[in-house]
């Protein structure tokens, strides 16, 4: 009789091994949660890749596609002149057959800005990656 009452007593003050996952969840929920809300802010804007002020100077050679906005709001594609409207076609069939886009933009300092947002716009709806701008180096 001692031994049953014994063993019995052992059974029933064990200890659980099972594990709380409540506290993983809420983790996780709350990862979740930053992540969705974080996520949106990440896609706006249009992305350019500004040159600073004291950076090396790029070689531009003819391999390379140079978009030039004269004082006139004349846009040529190289040495190539084109309307705004036939911009975005223009680029799409010239970057049909290539891997890298890469477009680099050269404005007169006397045209408008909103003209010139509005050639970056064609040219990201072109589906070109990567927008360089090219500027004068700081005289000193």
């Amino acid at each position: 009789m001692k031994y049953q009452n014994r063993h019995r007593m052992n059974s029933e003050s064990r200890l659980v091994a099972d594990i709380n996952v409540t506290p993983l969840v809420d983790v996780i929920l709350v990862l979740l949660i930053i992540f969705m809300v974080t996520a949106p802010m990440l896609q706006m804007g249009i992305d350019v890749n500004l040159p600073t002020v004291k950076a090396r100077s790029i070689d531009v050679t003819e391999d390379k596609l140079v978009l030039t906005i004269n004082g006139r709001k004349e846009i040529f594609i190289n040495n190539y002149k084109t309307t705004l409207n036939d911009l975005g076609p223009k680029l799409q069939n010239i970057f049909k057959t290539k891997i890298e886009k890469e477009v680099f933009m050269r404005a007169d300092k006397e045209v408008p800005y909103g003209f010139v947002v509005q050639v970056m716009s064609e040219v990201r709806k072109a589906g070109v990656d990567k927008l360089g701008m090219i500027t004068e180096p700081v005289r000193e």
